[in-house]
């Protein structure tokens, strides 16, 4: 008789325990063994979470090699049905050999499961006739659990689901996310009805009323946003480390509908706009996606979202200052160009509209599109068309974790008919949809590879740009990473482009993600391994290093409302010298609106008890020697980033933490 020893590990996950019988069989190359009832001296509290509980499945002879392993766990009388999340089977042979079969997954039912093998196989490897079958078994499955929607024309397509119970169990929150997520949301709500704010209408009857929202939950960058909002070099400085470090661009030609001239900004002629762009020290920010939309109606009210231009100018000191503002693109007698030589609240009134408009293009264009709904995108694709064996799935999955639910609550909560952008943004309604359109139609695949992004953007040597520093060692760090793993199972270009998993996986992102438009440099296959590389190191660094950058300083830079406004609520001047104090507090947005902008801000960017961080896998989905001590050396490497992060931050007034590898997590799950 051939003993065969299995230890299967419960998640340590609340609610991951079950009182249910399990059963196992076990299948190798040479034969299969009986369906074995799990039986142990622990009884009922085998499969307990965090529990590890060992079993013996005897054969008559040797099974061979095992390829899988087949799991069900039948409900007796005595209990009733019981979700349970096994983390992984782990299996020791009669002849001395160790088989891992990682889970992760909750099993709900009383079906057969099948799990495979934990070495990572290629579909044109796997010559197992059983191994086949169960991989076409699972990817038939996974194509009728994760369906592709057409959430709305002219944006990527989204999974198919009717709201977030309906998604699949391994891809909804924990119990402890689910709970913390709505303890946070429905605590910060409660506070906003204490304070009568909720609904209310009424006008700031002066700037010290904001202070008294939300008090209590300031963070050291909201305090100091709150008392430099005003100034013109913090202005500045937000190009470039705020929450959307995407738009700003050197600037070697004046746009022709900017007519800035050398009088206008550089008095007394001790310089020109012509030699201080040869010198690269003029910067654009051009909010034209912005240009023309559908303003939104809040309380029966209409709203103002301008489409600024701004021109930005480094100092001697390296300081980057705002120089001229144009708040429409069309140059006109009623759109006057504005300077900091203006009236004070001409020149701030110019610079809170433009702040406005940097929160609707931030939140719907570089938040929502470039990460939220393109990480989407990679994961349906990836759950869809690759299996668990495959290595692409192991190296990816983890920064798949909760996007799929957080979307959905996204799509339901933010961006639907009736959810907060129609209800306090400036761009809600036909306004958001038109910019969603807008801004794929503008997405290029260098635009979200940071190093080309960099170069195309004229940014290479801009100074205390922390997101460009950061943001391109945390690119490299991940690209060697990636290129590592991927060239151990990949030795030359042939095995990548006969990979059909692979391949589908790709064509799959191109044709949903991005509406198969080819001027978008989307590649809608892979032929090299070096293609392949750069790609996925994209997708990680979207899901993960990108996302933190433009998610989680939202409350920082938007907690003090003036500097984010969500929405203004007057036209802007038409002539100078008609703002004052009074006119500004018209304009921003009223009481209601403000708070409950800054209450979806401070939900938005709060890190979640359970995150998981950038090159954590908690999860053992691989188990060959090489892949994980690779694990071990990118962990390492992204230690090193932190402590330098941590040391160039100790000598700056505004620290740069969003990169910082220690915050950022493995996937969009906020």
């Amino acid at each position: 008789m051939m003993n065969y020893i299995v230890s299967v590990y419960t998640g340590n996950l609340a609610s991951a325990s079950t009182f249910n019988s399990v059963c196992i069989k076990l299948v190798g190359t040479k034969g299969e063994s009986k369906r074995t009832w799990l039986i142990g001296f622990k009884g009922p509290l085998s499969f307990i979470s965090g529990a590890v509980s060992s079993f013996t499945v005897s054969c008559p002879v040797s099974i061979g090699k095992l390829v899988l392993i087949e799991i069900d766990k039948p409900c007796l009388l005595l209990f009733l049905e019981k979700s349970w999340f096994p983390a992984k089977v782990a299996v020791e042979s009669p002849e001395g050999d160790t088989y891992n079969f990682p889970i992760y997954r909750w099993i709900t039912d009383s079906e057969v499961h099948r799990f495979r093998e934990a070495t990572a196989l290629r579909v044109f490897e796997d010559d197992h006739p059983l191994g086949k079958y169960s991989r076409e078994l699972e990817l038939k499955q996974r194509e009728e659990d994760y369906r592709w929607d057409d959430y709305r024309e002219g944006v990527p397509h989204c999974m198919n689901a009717e709201d977030p119970l309906s998604l699949p169990s391994e891809v909804q929150f924990s119990f402890t996310k689910n709970t913390e997520f709505n303890f946070t949301a429905l605590t910060g709500l409660a506070e906003l009805k204490l304070k009568g704010l909720t609904d209310a209408k009424e006008n700031w009857p002066n700037i010290d009323a904001i202070k008294k929202v939300f008090w209590f939950k300031q963070t050291d960058i909201s305090e100091y946003v709150q008392e430099h909002w005003k100034e013109d070099a913090f202005f500045g400085y937000q190009f470039l480390n705020g929450v959307n470090p995407m738009l700003i661009q050197r600037c070697s030609v004046l746009p022709k509908n900017f007519p800035v001239s050398d009088d206008m900004i550089f008095l007394g002629g001790q310089s020109s706009l012509e030699d201080e762009m040869e010198e690269g020290n003029i910067f654009l920010c051009d909010f034209k996606r912005l240009d023309g939309l559908k303003p939104n109606i809040i309380n029966g009210k209409r709203q103002y979202l301008m489409a600024p231009l701004i021109l930005l100018h480094k100092t001697p000191d390296d300081q980057l200052m705002p120089i001229a503002i144009q708040l429409k693109q069309i140059p006109a007698d009623d759109n006057p160009i504005f300077f900091p030589t203006d009236s004070e609240y001409d020149w701030l009134t110019a610079k809170i509209f433009v702040r406005a408009a940097d929160f609707n293009e931030h939140q719907l264009n570089a938040h929502l599109l470039r990460t939220h709904l393109l990480a989407e995108v990679f994961a349906v694709s990836l759950l869809r068309n690759v299996p668990m064996v495959h290595p692409l799935h192991k190296l990816l999955v983890p920064h798949t974790r909760y996007t799929l639910q957080i979307n959905k609550l996204a799509r339901s909560l933010l961006i639907s008919d009736d959810g907060f952008f129609i209800k306090f943004a400036a761009s809600g309604g036909e306004g958001k949809r038109t910019l969603l359109k807008r801004s794929l139609s503008s997405v290029t695949y260098r635009s979200l590879c940071i190093p080309d992004d960099i170069v195309d953007r004229g940014l290479e040597d801009v100074p205390n740009f922390y997101y460009r520093d950061d943001g391109l060692k945390l690119w490299d760090i991940t690209h060697r990473f990636v290129q590592r793993v991927l060239s151990f199972y990949y030795k030359d270009d042939t095995e990548v482009q006969k990979d059909s998993e692979l391949q589908k996986w790709i064509s799959d992102i191109f044709e949903h993600g991005f509406l198969s438009q080819a001027g978008t440099g989307i590649p809608e296959s892979f032929t090299t391994v070096a293609e392949m590389v750069k790609f996925v190191t994209m997708v990680i660094f979207t899901c993960s290093g990108q996302h933190s950058a433009v998610n989680a300083g939202q409350f920082d830079y938007g907690g003090w409302m003036p500097n984010t406004p969500t929405t203004l609520e007057i036209p802007p001047p038409t002539k100078k010298g008609t703002t004052n104090e009074a006119t500004m507090l018209q304009a921003l947005p009223n009481m209601g609106i403000a708070a409950n902008g800054m209450a979806a801000m401070w939900l938005l960017s709060r890190p979640s008890y359970d995150s998981v961080l950038l090159g954590q896998y908690p999860e053992q989905h691989f188990s060959e020697k090489i892949p994980c001590q690779l694990i071990k050396d990118f962990q390492g490497e992204l230690q090193m980033l932190s402590a330098v992060i941590n040391t160039r931050n100790m000598n700056l007034e505004v620290p740069y933490t969003y990169l910082d590898p220690v915050v950022v997590e493995n996937s969009v799950a906020i």
